[in-house]
Formats: C-alpha cells, sequence, structure tokens
C-alpha cells in the first residue's frame, strides 16, 4: 500500500500568547502546524491572522519564512499516512480553507483545556484543537484525548512521528530539506483539480 507524509511543525514564537500558554505547559513549544509537503509550502494552523495583532486569529495558511515565524525555535516530525487518509487530510483542510472567514479563534477553548472543560464553538479552533482534529483518522497515530484538550506537547509525544529537524526554522530550508526523503505529493491545490 503506497503511503504518503504530512509534517507536523512545533514552534516556540515567543509571542506573549506562547509566553502566556508556556507558563501553563511548561512546554518549550507550544504552537503546531500540518504541513502537506516537506518544504513546508503548505502549512496549516489556527493562529493570528495579522502578526502584529494576537486578537485577530483565525484559520491560516502559514509562511515559515516571514519575520513572524522565521526566529522561531523548532522541530518538525514526518507522519505516515495511507493514501487515502492524505486525501482525507488535503480534504478536511480543503474544506476549511474554502469557508476561512467563517472560522476563529478558540480562545475560549484554550480555557477549557486548563480547567477541563470540554468547550466547542462552532467553526473555532486552537493550533492543537485543529491539527487533532484533521488527523483522528489516522490510524497509525494514537491521540487519546478528545481534540477539544489535546495540546501540542499530546500530539509532539504521540507514536509514530519521526523527528526530521531541529532547530531554528529559518535554517530548515537550508540544513534539512535535502536530507529528507523526496516524495511526490500533490498540493492542495491539485488536491481541488481531483
Amino acid at each position: 500500500m503506497k503511503s504518503r507524509t504530512v509534517y507536523l511543525l512545533f514552534t516556540d514564537t515567543g509571542s506573549y500568547l506562547s509566553r502566556l500558554i508556556h507558563l501553563y505547559t511548561k512546554e518549550p513549544l507550544n504552537h503546531v502546524s500540518i504541513a502537506l509537503d516537506r518544504e513546508l509550502k503548505e502549512v496549516y494552523s489556527f493562529g493570528r491572522k495579522q502578526p502584529n495583532n494576537p486578537f485577530i486569529g483565525g484559520f491560516v495558511k502559514e509562511d515559515i519564512f516571514s519575520a513572524y515565524l522565521n526566529r522561531s525555535t523548532c522541530e518538525i516530525y514526518a507522519l505516515q499516512v495511507t493514501e487515502k487518509e492524505y486525501e482525507c487530510i488535503c480534504s478536511l483542510i480543503q474544506n476549511i480553507e474554502i469557508e476561512k472567514d467563517k472560522y476563529r479563534y478558540n480562545f475560549i477553548g484554550l480555557f477549557g483545556v486548563m480547567m477541563k472543560i470540554k468547550i466547542t464553538r462552532r467553526a473555532a479552533f486552537f493550533c492543537s484543537q485543529f491539527v487533532a482534529t484533521i488527523l483522528q483518522h489516522v490510524s497509525s497515530l494514537s491521540l487519546t484525548k478528545d481534540p477539544c484538550f489535546t495540546t501540542p506537547e499530546d500530539i509532539r509525544s504521540a507514536p509514530n512521528l519521526e523527528l526530521v529537524y531541529k532547530g531554528v526554522l529559518l535554517h530548515y530550508k537550508n540544513t534539512a530539506i535535502d536530507s529528507l526523503p523526496s516524495t511526490e505529493q500533490p498540493s492542495l491545490s491539485y488536491i481541488s483539480n481531483l
């Protein structure tokens, strides 16, 4: 059976929200994104829509080489998925992207995680809730918590993830990309034409 690879990007942006979350989690990397390609051109998450305003958040296609992200400390993991799982992941992301203006960042849900109260909001996610929701149908990834309680660390510590890079995100393109296995993977723009 042919497999595909998706990549999970864990970062510490150093933002005020990231520092606040770190106070609670005590974990070094408190933001997670999912990438559909090893070059990290197709990276998706829920976060700030405007780098200078942490209060306007929602679904974002992230530019890892932007001034906001490129100096972040990060870890990048590869996850093998089946062809069918890969197509499902792409379809779920594409459906959210099509209606991205309806989606908001789930600030209230963050408090639900801290208080261990299930808070689900229609069309609202925080980063790890989004990634866990997208990956909940991947059979090789065992996430034991409901997406509304899943933290980046819960995902990062899951079995079957392969660490492919650790360091400053800015240096990823030059130091790590050539060492990763080459895979032919369609992007979302390709999937939309299927």
